[in-house]
């Protein structure tokens, strides 16, 4: 499948050529022959709320401001009410400061931890649902010519998921528009700066939709209902709890993004099935257990 060389239509894309976010080593191939590549970085990346230490984080270092906010925001350290007086980046001290301008309730949230099933281990803090009672997401449908006209896109940009690999891809959408495209070597932190982003350009969640190269698993979910994104779509598969959550909440979840073919598993009458599936080009299906992914 060829690669979209013009991704101006994106408010930020991917970087693959980047300085500092992958790095050139040489090894040997199957044949004992050498070969050179690039490899994803990971580094450090610690967060501060005010003069506390939250968390270090392993990131690539890319969009670090955005991935503080959106980290801080995400697990209800930073309320809607809190006012921020600014985002300090060290690149030296590969730190990160968020300041507001009252004290934030963050001790009891560093009182209990719940590791996630994310690559590079991702942690949240205090208990994963709580918030999730008040939640109420817009009931919005979803074309099914949109998610089509997404994975096409997407999955042709220019990434270092396709330049190295060893990474994962979110998307924030608009319809059949792809706008912001971060990338990680764990999921959640992909999100997080989406999240950051949003709170940062004060982006309006209820006509958006979330694509994720990554599971969907509850973290996601979560993760994605307390940002107010009623639509959470992923060329990878579920967890049942995932699913469950996902009914719960009212997010329309679709999953197996691959060609023709998708399934959705909450929020299937939000779904406007306004493409002929037949038309859209297809993927080879791969062999192995059925249902893997």
């Amino acid at each position: 499948m060829a690669r979209i060389d013009d991704t101006s239509d994106y408010l930020i894309a991917p970087e693959p050529g980047a300085r500092r976010l992958t790095r050139a080593v040489t090894g040997t191939d199957q044949n004992g022959d050498p070969m050179d590549l690039n490899v994803v970085e990971e580094r450090p990346l610690t967060i501060f709320l005010n003069a506390q230490e939250i968390v270090t984080a392993m990131t690539i270092g890319d969009y670090p401001e955005y991935l503080a906010l959106g980290f801080l925001r995400n697990q209800g350290m930073l309320r809607d009410t809190d006012v921020i007086k600014g985002v300090d980046y060290d690149e030296e001290l590969e730190t990160v400061v968020v300041r507001t301008e009252a004290q934030t309730t963050y001790e009891d949230k560093l009182k209990k931890k719940t590791r996630t099933s994310g690559c590079a281990v991702g942690t949240v803090f205090g208990d994963m649902m709580e918030g999730l009672e008040g939640v109420v997401l817009p009931d919005v449908q979803v074309r099914t010519s949109d998610l089509y006209a997404l994975a096409a896109t997407i999955n042709r940009t220019p990434s270092l998921y396709l330049e190295a690999g060893a990474i994962h891809g979110t998307v924030l959408c608009q319809g059949a528009r792809p706008l912001v495209y971060m990338e990680d070597v764990g999921r959640h932190n992909a999100v997080d700066k989406i999240a950051g982003w949003m709170l940062s350009e004060g982006v309006t969640a209820a006509d958006k939709m979330l694509y994720t190269t990554g599971r969907l698993t509850s973290e996601m979910v979560i993760k994605t209902a307390l940002m107010g994104i009623p639509v959470l779509a992923s060329r990878s598969g579920f967890t049942a709890w995932g699913v469950e959550i996902a009914q719960q909440v009212g997010l329309t979840l679709i999953g197996r993004m691959k060609g023709q073919r998708f399934v959705c598993l909450a929020g299937e009458d939000r779904l406007l099935r306004d493409a002929d599936p037949t038309l859209v080009a297809d993927e080879p299906r791969k062999s192995g257990r059925k249902g893997a992914g």
